[in-house]
């Protein structure tokens, strides 16, 4: 051991890896992680923050896939971490189950030379080394608007930490990329898994008529299992009652920990994230009261739930239209969890607004979430919800601007790429288009303003 070193300790994993669809075990794994609960800052790691595609890259992906009848392959880095080499010096408890010969134990610790699971900057280690290795050895430009996409010839590349798609016209170029990211070196073997079927836990079912369908039962069926459901649970056909709102209920019992409230909500963020935008407003919801959620709170969970059973099989639906090019839906409700007839119990007076954000008729984006800002009036809370809807779909449609300077749109070459923003609120269009001073909105901030200039570029 090193004078003045710290010796981090060693940690087994252990985990049955299942099939996405039946749960059946398919593998069994184990490796040896380090304990970064105990890295300290400055002297083990700097940065810990790792980049991974975003939803809106990976769906723009799928849909332009469908839209074009392009071929797509997915492919899985096999012990992805420990590829990379570690960029400082770091020490490790010789793990469990393992002796140095003749040797007091205790005096002698492993150096680590390459990056290994359960550091806290394991997982920038691996971009930083992969990211390099793709750009200076296969040939693949990074793109300037999501890092974690790439681009080679008419290939276009998608990484999610050690997931990966691979979409293009050509199937023989994607086999090539495919070769090229084998020959990186001995360390470096991929796992290639064919065409796409589950992504990131999502399963991708690709239709004969170019369709595609985008479902998480097996999620669904973990969180009624949380919720200690039964076969025999009554349904429910909606995802949360209509006339009940949620607020902070003060005076209503504490939820009695029937199930584990948190977890649960973090099941329902992912899936509603990944294809159930029809539970994005009571997710969003319960989600609020987490710290202390009161009985009505897990009630509307277990309603929820109750819905999901009847709808286990339902995801998101992908079925492009050539005529139709990049729109946004947005409304808001001006100040609609404010009741001022339960005043001391009324939860906030902020505007809720939700956004739908579709490429050639295929959802992108959904968003269901309370403004930050507290609007005074209908026409600003309108104006609000069209400015952060807009700082998603801006993204994509530079996104899409690469992609066609990169030659993997085809089409005509000057052809702009454009974005429809469909608003019922006629002051707040008139606040987006004409752009003049008003006394009754000059406090907006600026960061509400941000799109204005596109708009007057058209």
């Amino acid at each position: 051991v090193p004078e003045g070193a710290t010796i981090l300790p060693a940690v087994w994993q252990m985990k049955r890896k299942r099939d996405i669809r039946t749960r059946q075990i398919k593998k069994y794994k184990a490796r040896l992680n380090l304990d970064g609960s105990r890295m300290q800052y400055g002297k083990h790691y700097d940065q810990t923050y790792a980049p991974v595609a975003s939803w809106n890259s990976i769906r723009t992906l799928l849909v332009t896939s469908a839209l074009l009848g392009w071929h797509t392959k997915q492919i899985d880095y096999v012990l992805a971490f420990p590829q990379a080499p570690i960029d400082r010096e770091i020490y490790m408890k010789v793990p469990a189950g393992f002796e140095v010969p003749g040797e007091n134990k205790d005096e002698y610790a492993l150096k680590l030379h390459q990056n290994v699971y359960g550091g806290k900057a394991a997982g920038r280690t691996w971009f930083k080394y992969l990211s390099k290795r793709l750009v200076e050895n296969v040939g693949f430009k990074q793109s300037e608007i999501d890092e974690c996409v790439f681009y080679k010839g008419s290939v276009m590349y998608v990484l999610y930490t050690d997931d990966s798609i691979l979409a293009g016209p050509n199937e023989h170029e994607l086999n090539e990329v495919i070769d090229d990211i084998k020959n990186l070196g001995k360390l470096n073997i991929t796992e290639e898994e064919g065409g796409i079927q589950d992504f990131l836990g999502i399963h991708i079912d690709q239709k004969a008529d170019g369709t595609i369908h985008l479902t998480q039962p097996h999620l669904i069926d973990q969180i009624l299992k949380d919720l200690n459901m039964q076969d025999n649970t009554k349904e429910k056909p909606t995802p949360a009652s209509s006339s009940k709102l949620l607020s902070r209920h003060t005076s209503s019992p504490d939820f009695d920990g029937s199930f584990n409230y948190r977890s649960v909500i973090g099941k329902l963020n992912y899936l509603e994230k990944g294809s159930r935008s029809d539970i994005a407003y009571i997710v969003h919801q319960c989600a609020r009261f987490s710290s202390c959620p009161k009985k009505e709170h897990a009630e509307a969970v277990r309603w929820l739930g109750r819905y999901l059973k009847a709808t286990r099989d339902k995801g998101t639906i992908l079925r492009p239209d050539k005529q139709r090019g990049l729109e946004v839906y947005v409304d808001a409700d001006f100040a609609g969890n404010w009741d001022k007839e339960e005043y001391a119990d009324c939860d906030t007076a902020r505007s809720r607004h939700g956004y739908y954000i579709l490429y050639a008729g295929c959802p992108l984006v959904w968003k269901s979430q309370l403004q930050t800002e507290v609007a005074l009036s209908s026409t600003e809370s309108e104006y609000t919800g069209i400015s952060y809807a807009l700082r998603e779909a801006i993204p994509i449609m530079n996104l899409l601007k690469e992609m066609k300077m990169k030659k993997i749109l085809v089409g005509d070459s000057k052809a702009e790429v454009h974005c429809k923003v469909f608003e019922d609120n006629t002051g707040a269009l008139e606040i987006a288009k004409v752009h003049k001073y008003r006394p009754r909105t000059k406090h907006l901030n600026y960061r509400l303003h941000h799109f204005r200039s596109y708009v007057t570029s058209k």
